[in-house]
């Protein structure tokens, strides 16, 4: 501990380093970065012929090493430290003849301009640059200036550092404004042997004449998996960067050490694109007794059913790692953008990234099984790419499901893990780029999603509650062919106002939607259309409620909103808050037969506002039942203006099992999981 020093700024001062060399005694001493971790980044910008400068270089071997590899020969190393300079004089002078140690103080420095093709840094600029004092980088841009005076034109000043931000930042914006081209390159690690859990880095500035005028900006970052550097934009897109594998370093550091006790989630890049390619969340489950063939497995999510209650939640995460049987399990998302060549691809890409990941105690060269759902990594085709003023941007995607059955999926991509609408597809297609089945050609193949939307089929199980709600609405015998006049607000692929419209005969269905371009989306991939009893109005849905209450009220037997929010950073994404303020409400009440039911889609993760929102929708409605959904977030909110019409759970489901019936014609498609009576069993009156 005494070698420490009482505060930062002692790092600059040569009584501090005469004090600190005297007491080492002639033990090397390397801040970081072993000659072995640093030769291969060395290699590339030093060559035998360069005359090399080293400042600060204390009594690091890194010279000598360099020196007796045959790397280079022609080396100066300063110090400001005389005790530091006798000691390593003493060591190397019969030893190494070409080699030389000056005491000189890199500030000042009594080289002639151009004198050396390469100067490098072991952590003196780290030790220079200990905070953001005005002194200590008016210190840091006298360093720099000397730098650049001694080396030619095409020469690089190598700098070997931890890379906090404000040093990197510093450098980073110095040499890049003199016109220099600067280039990260992270220094691989050397397992147990490394003494930093911070990542090395090797800061490499290649000097150019500087370009009056010119604001032209080269930066780079080469990481330690693959040798070609990717171009950055910017000083803090570059410092971002770093910052990022900084963390991932942490991070593989506590996993290594002890469980996690809460979900990990990290995003695993390509390396062209810079785009999220893989999505991997790290589950411990500390119920699982360890063996040697248990302690960690990778799990690939097939394409597709990432959104998925099992692989999409911490709580099914959790359940899946805990029925695999591991104590650590890592899921692995597949990204739509990205194209995957099978699992063994997948398996020969993630396979030592994962090991990074692995859990405490796991025995070297351990097998690690790779395990998905049925073998392979499922099936997704893009059908669609849209972008529009309202939602952004969006696609429209086919992907094969738990067994046999496909689906067709609108996705906005501002919320990527949330499916907006879902449909069942029927009749096969091709895959794009696929060839034609032949006619003779009966079974589907693998990868060959179909493409007519089974309208029969509720794919949300949300939907399925809201459709069950309409039983609060008169006798449930005569229900399907009573005159009905049912709002819904928010389209998406239009699977609740399509159920609505086939399934009771004479409803009469009006459909409030914002956006316009989810009609087209809905019309032209998921089979909806307009007609006699199904029209369309493209308005806000408050205008419209607004427009009706002053004019014609009374007039609907049912209002379902089913509306997402825009604002991802409120604690509610389903409705926007405007729609469940009271004053508003007050006019859904007023459109509302005084018989009717209105049905809300709650989807909100912040228990005070939720509460807030249940307060205010009592107030309006005295009546208020509802249905959590298993599973999901969200709970579906049946409301009725009166009092006089409540019915207990019991009485609820038998007359669910009723609709059903009646809804059950011969010869009409149904689904058999869709079973009303569970929906509305469930229920609780608040």
């Amino acid at each position: 501990m005494e070698l420490l020093p009482r505060s930062p700024a002692e790092f600059g001062s040569a009584r501090y380093w005469d004090r600190f060399f005297r007491q080492r005694g002639q033990r090397p001493f390397e801040w970081y970065g072993a000659f072995p971790e640093l030769c291969p980044v060395l290699h590339k910008y030093v060559r035998p012929r360069d005359k090399v400068l080293v400042v600060g270089c204390g009594n690091s071997e890194l010279s000598e090493q360099m020196y007796d590899v045959g790397m280079c020969e022609d080396i100066v190393n300063i110090d400001v430290s005389d005790a530091v300079i006798r000691q390593m004089q003493e060591r190397s002078g019969s030893k190494r003849p070409k080699m030389s140690y000056l005491l000189m103080d890199m500030l000042h420095m009594d080289f002639p301009d151009a004198h050396f093709q390469v100067v490098l840094d072991k952590g003196t600029l780290d030790a220079l640059l200990t905070d953001e004092e005005e002194a200590t980088l008016a210190k840091v841009d006298q360093m720099f200036a000397e730098v650049s005076r001694v080396l030619q034109v095409g020469g690089r000043y190598l700098c070997v550092s931890l890379a906090q931000a404000h040093v990197l930042k510093k450098a980073v914006e110095y040499f890049s404004q003199e016109g220099w081209v600067v280039r990260v390159h992270q220094v691989a690690g050397s397992g147990d042997k490394q003494q930093f859990v911070l990542p090395v880095f090797v800061y490499v500035m290649t000097k150019f004449r500087k370009i009056p005028g010119s604001a032209l900006q080269i930066l780079e970052i080469c990481p330690e998996e693959q040798d070609q550097p990717m171009r950055v934009e910017s000083a803090e897109r570059l410092v971002a960067a770093v910052k990022d594998r900084q963390h991932y370093a942490l991070l593989c550091s506590q996993l290594s050490k002890a469980p996690c006790r809460e979900q990990v989630s990290l995003d695993l890049c390509d390396k062209e694109s810079g785009k999220p390619r893989y999505t991997l969340n790290v589950v411990d489950s500390p119920s699982v007794k360890p063996s040697r063939d248990n302690r960690f497995a990778i799990f690939i999510i097939p394409q597709g059913r990432e959104t998925e209650w099992l692989f999409g939640t911490e709580e099914g995460r959790r359940q899946l790692a805990g029925s695999a049987g591991f104590g650590r399990l890592v899921t692995v998302a597949l990204h739509r953008e990205q194209h995957y060549e099978g699992m063994a691809g997948i398996q020969a890409e993630l396979s030592g990234k994962v090991m990074e990941l692995a859990p405490p105690g796991l025995p070297a060269r351990q097998q690690v099984p790779f395990l998905s759902v049925g073998g392979d990594i499922g099936v997704r085709a893009v059908q669609y790419r849209g972008t529009s003023p309202l939602s952004g941007e969006y696609v429209v995607e086919d992907v094969k499901g738990d067994g046999t059955s496909y689906f067709r999926r609108l996705i906005f991509l501002s919320n990527r893990n949330v499916v907006q609408s879902e449909a069942r597809l029927l009749a096969p297609t091709p895959l794009p780029g696929q060839k034609k089945r032949r006619k003779d050609k009966k079974k589907p193949g693998p990868a060959e999603p179909p493409a007519a939307i089974d309208k029969s089929y509720l794919c949300c199980e949300h939907h399925k509650a809201m459709v069950a709600g309409l039983c609060l609405l008169g006798g449930p015998d005569s229900l399907p062919g009573a005159l009905l006049a049912v709002l819904v607000v928010g389209l998406g692929g239009g699977s609740l106002p399509l159920f609505i419209h086939d399934y009771f005969s004479q409803a009469h269905v009006a459909v409030v939607e914002i956006d316009p371009s989810m009609l087209e989306v809905a019309t032209q991939w998921f089979g909806f259309s307009q007609g006699d009893r199904m029209q369309v109005h493209i308005s806000d849905g408050l205008d419209y409620v607004a427009k009706l209450a002053a004019e014609a009220p009374a007039q609907y037997d049912a209002i379902m909103f089913d509306v997402d929010s825009k604002d991802l950073t409120l604690g509610m994404s389903c409705p926007p808050p405007a729609f469940v303020e009271k004053p508003f409400l007050q006019k859904v009440k007023t459109i509302l037969k005084p018989e009717g039911v209105f049905v809300l889609n709650l989807v909100c993760r912040d228990a005070r506002l939720k509460e807030s929102v249940l307060a205010t929708l009592r107030d309006v409605f005295p009546l208020l039942y509802t249905r959590r959904i298993e599973g999901e977030v969200n709970e579906i909110l049946l409301c009725q203006p009166s009092p006089e019409g409540r019915r207990d759970p019991t009485e609820l489901g038998a007359r669910a099992r009723a609709l059903e019936g009646a809804l059950r014609e011969p010869g009409r498609p149904w689904d058999s999981s869709y079973v009303l009576a569970d929906m509305l069993q469930a229920v609780s009156i608040l």
